[in-house]
């Protein structure tokens, strides 16, 4: 099958990532989670939070690809320092970055209807207790406000 992405399908996508309890929602390009090759499209509404993260298998790596709104990337060393932060834009500035395996990281929509390609190894296998950050809250828990907001401040105006 032949998957055409236009502006529609990003709307479409962020139309049902800003109604989602967890304001986001992926779109897989790939037949199924065994596929070894994952692309997928991932929609992101302002809000949404990602624990911080790490990818420990050596075939992991991932790369985005900016494709409708704004991103604010971070990487974080082992204690939880940012050591980094990445602004990706879709059609201007940096507009991808890849993330090697092993590497803390996290990303927070800087604004509504933001849509980035995602590509990485399969198959699916959710993150471990080992790749999810310690110093940082999960998903549903309390004090993700307040993170999200210490993660949104590292992209805002001076």
């Amino acid at each position: 099958m032949i998957n055409i992405i236009n502006q529609e399908t990003l709307s479409e996508l962020s139309q049902v990532a800003a109604a989602s309890p967890r304001l986001r929602k992926n779109l897989n390009l790939h037949a199924s989670n065994e596929s070894r090759s994952h692309r997928l499209l991932n929609a992101l509404e302002p809000g949404t939070y990602i624990q911080p993260h790490c990818h420990l298998d050596a075939e992991k790596d991932e790369t985005m690809i900016a494709l409708s709104g704004s991103f604010g990337i971070l990487i974080f060393d082992i204690d939880g320092k940012v050591c980094e932060k990445i602004l990706m834009t879709a059609g201007q500035g940096n507009l991808g970055v890849t993330i090697p395996t092993g590497v803390f990281h996290s990303m927070v929509a800087l604004e509504p209807a933001s849509v980035f390609f995602e590509s990485k190894a399969g198959p699916y296998v959710a993150v471990a207790d080992a790749e999810k950050a310690s110093w940082a809250p999960a998903e549903g828990e309390p004090g993700c406000a307040a993170y999200l907001a210490q993660m949104l401040a590292h992209f805002s105006a001076p």
